[in-house]
């Protein structure tokens, strides 16, 4: 100890002796931790992390086999619940939006607004094993049929926000879309649903869904849109659950032909199924094994700092070694030194870390609905910080303390041209500095793929132009309204909205594509009497438009003719395909006046095809999709889509008015379209500010590596510059002398690392639409950022070596 205590008093005063470097060495790596402590808090949260409820690990979500198909039906559910014989529950739950209306009685006024939570089954909480913090919950024995509980439990935080936190709420009655619920409930705060992204701010027993939703889903086999969640059995293995959930569907299949092609297969919770889940958790580990390569080439350059730091200090080791000193002292000496930087470097980059990951923690990417990343660093997140900088003090103080041992003591201590023979060779500092590059150019390339990507994708072809249009979202359920008293509002609204000044033209879909939601359905040939999904032709988004909808979306009939307001429920049900409907389904042949057949076993005839376009995400292939009349749908929600030459912010008030004016108790929403895409863009562009911000750290090291190089490579042969100057040597000559070493090193890692960052971007394209790392742009922008990046770190270096003095250098000699 008393070894230890000398060694780390000489470690801070060398350090305190060479600021510069200290500080170099301390910053490189704290951009290095600092990065992987980042990502690491979003890979712990979304991926490591088990949801916050009691006993978590034995907690899985009834999947199917199929990638992508997580939902099933209420039907299905039920007799998973009741036949299994491995979970010691089942439970259920959908997401659910609702028009809260809060009375007075509850709150200091009355209060309306726009809310998000879930329907779930009676025994929802009693599965997962979570009590109330005020009330209680509600259970499987307060169902007795639809509509039978008209009870609701409110998150923590609304109860905190929108109540008041007042204990007295309970037994209070709010209404949800016009409905009366009793809240009987507070959830605790730690608790935040069955999702780890998704917050829901109310629960309501599932049995009431057709006074939230208008339709009724409890009795429909086929219907998919639940969620199931389930805790198994003491000693049970999920192979062994999932083995006796697929034989219960085999079971129902020879029952229900709509179960023809029901499986099962356990996922963990917590990321919307398997179908969110796996491209989250592969795409936050590859931008892990990007932030550890950011480490990686931290750690290289500062072994190459430390390996010419220790080569400065050679007549220093060999007059240690000669009066005595061990070379396992030194060893170690050198070992303090480097985990000294580490910890400082460690603690700098982690303090950094966590400041931002509490920023991304109040960062609330899509603000209508409750989406929250909760990122805050805990002690898994802190301890991987502290073994990152352990590791790293380790491996770049263990690669310069080879040095030690091939001390010649004699020849280290005598000056002359042996000092400079070490530049005839390639040495260990090459080797890194190399890697280092080839590392950078790899991340650079990167970030280039998928800021171009990016750039492309701002710029496709939707299939709509959603430039100078505002959306306006609501849902007429909220505010109580009929199918039929929807219709009439809706068409209400359109006419007002068309006389309002500089509107060109309005019109309305239940849902926008490329929005926050995306519905599905299997397609039949219009003779199908069994409809099985493996009967289907195809499966193809659907929405239902107003007329005019295609002239204001700007999206292009191709054939037939668009929707009128005649196109009602009294009169035969019609349809407009996209194109690759009409492809898929009908070939060559024209579509229209052809036939289909839905789920609901409705014949509809085909009235027009439009364009294609894109739909749920941006790198999806060309996908089916058919559009039905407004007038002909049993909808509730709808976005009202004006073309204006206005922006948002100047029609936004009229807009408002117009509400104001047909029915202020409607909760809605009032964005841009390009605003209205954020749902679909967010994995891409945080795909491109993830590789971005990686990129410009590499960027950064790049440059550190290349001119720590270039000034240790002209420190070192300054006598030699200063000889050749004295001898005639031209500038040309004296840079080729001088840099011709890190050029060459420059030149050889940004081949090697364009090469490898080419086969390695291609997985973007499955993320950033359009990213190809076979752009020429992408190409000539990483050649072009290499060569200004060795410009920049060789600038300094090379004004030394074509300012020195050889009088000067010789009088020294």
């Amino acid at each position: 100890m008393h070894s230890l205590t000398q060694d780390i008093r000489f470690s801070l005063r060398q350090l305190r002796k060479s600021p510069g470097f200290a500080l170099t060495a301390i910053l490189t790596l704290a951009l290095g931790v600092g990065a992987n402590v980042i990502v690491f808090g979003v890979l712990n949260s979304l991926v490591l992390r088990p949801l916050s409820i009691p006993q978590p690990h034995n907690v899985y979500q009834v999947s199917r086999k199929n990638a992508g198909w997580d939902t099933q039906s209420y039907p299905d559910y039920i007799d998973f619940r009741d036949k299994n014989t491995t979970f010691s529950g089942l439970a259920a739950y959908s997401f659910e939006g609702a028009g809260v209306t809060i009375p007075a009685s509850a709150s200091q006024q009355a209060t309306i607004l726009q809310s998000w939570g879930f329907n779930a089954s009676g025994n929802y909480f009693d599965t997962l094993g979570i009590q109330p913090v005020l009330g209680r919950f509600f259970h499987s024995s307060d169902e007795h049929g639809p509509g039978s509980a008209p009870f609701v439990v409110v998150s923590y935080g609304f109860w905190h926000t929108h109540l008041n936190g007042n204990p007295n709420a309970i037994g209070a009655v709010i209404e949800l879309n016009k409905h009366p619920y009793t809240l009987i409930g507070v959830a605790p705060a730690s608790f935040h649903g069955t999702e780890l992204v998704w917050w829901p701010e109310f629960w309501v027993p599932m049995v009431n869904e057709i006074d939230l939703e208008g339709s009724d889903f409890l009795s429909v086999r086929n219907d998919h849109q639940i969620y199931i969640i389930g805790r198994l059995k003491p000693g049970i293995t999920s192979t062994q659950a999932t083995e006796n959930l697929s034989a219960i569907a085999r079971q129902l299949a020879k029952i229900h032909p709509e179960d023809a092609d029901l499986d099962a297969r356990l996922v963990r919770p917590g990321l919307l199924g398997d179908g969110f889940g796996a491209p989250t958790r592969a795409f936050v580990s590859g931008i892990m094994l990007m932030a550890l390569l950011v480490l990686i080439a931290a750690c290289a350059n500062l072994a190459s700092i430390f390996a010419a730091r220790a080569a400065d200090r050679g007549r220093e080791m060999a007059i240690r070694l000669a009066i005595g000193s061990s070379r396992w002292n030194m060893i170690r000496q050198l070992l303090t030194e480097s985990i000294i930087v580490a910890l400082l470097g460690g603690a700098v980059g982690t303090l950094i870390a966590a400041f931002l990951l509490r920023l991304l923690s109040q960062w609330q990417p899509i603000v209508q609905v409750p989406i929250h990343v909760i990122v805050a660093p805990d002690p898994v997140v802190y301890a991987v910080a502290l073994l990152l900088s352990l590791a790293s003090g380790i491996l770049f103080g263990l690669l310069p303390a080879r040095q030690i041992w091939k001390i010649d003591a004699a020849q280290a201590m005598k000056t002359g041209p042996a000092a400079v023979a070490v530049f005839r060779r390639l040495t260990l500092r090459d080797i890194l500095l190399a890697t280092q590059i080839t590392i950078c150019t790899l991340l650079v390339t990167a970030s280039l793929v998928a800021l171009r990507g990016m750039a492309h994708s701002l710029h496709a072809n939707f299939g709509f132009n959603p430039d100078n249009v505002t959306l306006l979202d609501s849902d007429t359920g909220m505010a109580g309204y009929s199918d039929d008293q929807s219709v009439a509002l809706e068409k209400r609204m359109i006419e007002q909205a068309q006389q309002i000044p500089g509107v060109l033209s309005v019109s309305m879909i239940n849902d926008v594509p490329l929005g926050l939601n995306s519905a599905d359905s299997f397609v039949y040939r219009p003779d199908t009497t069994d409809f099985r999904e493996s009967n289907g032709v195809i499966d193809a988004q659907y929405y239902s438009a107003a007329p005019g909808y295609f002239q204001t979306a700007q999206t292009r009939l191709l054939e037939g003719r668009d929707f009128t307001w005649h196109d009602d429920k009294n009169s035969p049900n019609v349809a407009i395909v996209n194109a690759t409907f009409a492809h898929k389904f009908f070939g060559n042949k024209s579509a229209i006046g052809q036939h289909f057949r839905r789920t609901d076993k409705t014949l509809y005839e085909i009235i027009g095809v439009v364009e294609d376009g894109k739909y749920f995400i941006l790198a999806e292939d060309p996908k089916a999709a058919m559009f039905f009349p407004l007038s002909q749908a049993t909808h509730s929600d709808f976005t009202l889509v004006v073309r204006s030459q206005m922006l948002r912010t100047q029609i936004a008030p009229s807009l408002q008015r117009l509400i104001a004016q047909i029915d202020p108790s409607l909760p809605y929403h009032i964005n841009s379209w390009n605003q209205g895409m954020q749902f679909a863009l967010f994995p891409a562009r945080a795909a491109t500010a993830a590789l971005g911000i990686m990129g410009l750290l590499a960027a950064m090291l790049a440059v550190t590596g290349i001119f720590g190089m270039a000034s240790y490579s002209v420190t070192k042969r300054m006598k030699e510059l200063g000889i050749r100057i004295a001898l005639g040597a031209q500038p040309v000559q004296l840079m080729r002398a001088a840099l011709a070493r890190p050029v060459y090193l420059l030149v050889g890692g940004s081949i090697a690392g364009l090469v490898l960052g080419v086969l390695i971007s291609g997985v973007l394209s499955h993320i950033v639409y359009q990213a190809t790392p076979h752009d020429p742009v992408v190409l000539g922008g990483v050649v072009l950022t290499m060569l200004l990046l060795g410009m920049l770190a060789t600038f300094v270096p090379a004004r030394r070596a074509q300012n020195v003095d050889p009088a000067r250098l010789l009088r020294e000699e």
